[in-house]
């Protein structure tokens, strides 16, 4: 999409094909069953942590398939859009939100490659939940583990029309 068919208008925005996905990976990391159950902390950084850590297995799912990589690229675009307006509203200012923007965006990229490592054998998922996720104090970070090789799992067996619709719900 070039520069002046965004700014008049005359070309649909290309990441509207995959915001029902997008919103259906928020949907999922807010679903009461990972804090109650599986230990995520209810707090502002595990619930970034849940985006991430449910965005990763939607975006390696798209990644399987050569001609969803694109989608990839604009569901994290969308990711990167709405932590940007996310911190905005939590009252980061121009001068710094790209640095905050880095470290985010770096977060999640680190995240995927160790999801990607966990549930390809490479590494235990309860491993890579431990580091990357913030957990309620106490808990086993194998259960949220098993909740989410679960939830690739559910990815696996959809359609790739399910997965773009945002059909996702494990």
């Amino acid at each position: 999409m070039s520069f002046f068919s965004r700014l008049f208008g005359t070309q649909p925005d290309p990441k509207e094909e995959v915001r029902p996905l997008w919103h259906a990976v928020v949907r999922e990391a807010r679903e009461p069953k990972y804090y109650a159950e599986m230990g995520a902390a209810d707090t502002i950084e595990g619930r970034f942590d849940m985006i991430t850590a449910i965005l990763a297995p939607v975006i390696l799912r798209l990644e399987a398939n050569k001609d969803l990589i694109r989608h990839s690229a604009l569901l994290t675009e969308l990711f990167v859009e709405d932590m940007d307006g996310q911190l905005r509203e939590s009252g980061v200012g121009d001068p710094v939100i790209s640095k905050h923007m880095g470290k985010l965006v770096s977060a999640m990229g680190g995240r995927i490659g160790a999801f990607r490592d966990a549930l390809a054998g490479k590494r235990e998922l309860s491993d890579v939940v431990d580091k990357n996720v913030t957990l309620s104090e106490g808990t086993d970070p194998a259960l949220l583990a098993a909740g989410l090789r679960q939830f690739s799992d559910h990815l696996s067996g959809l359609s790739d029309d399910q997965v773009l619709a945002g059909d996702i719900a494990a």
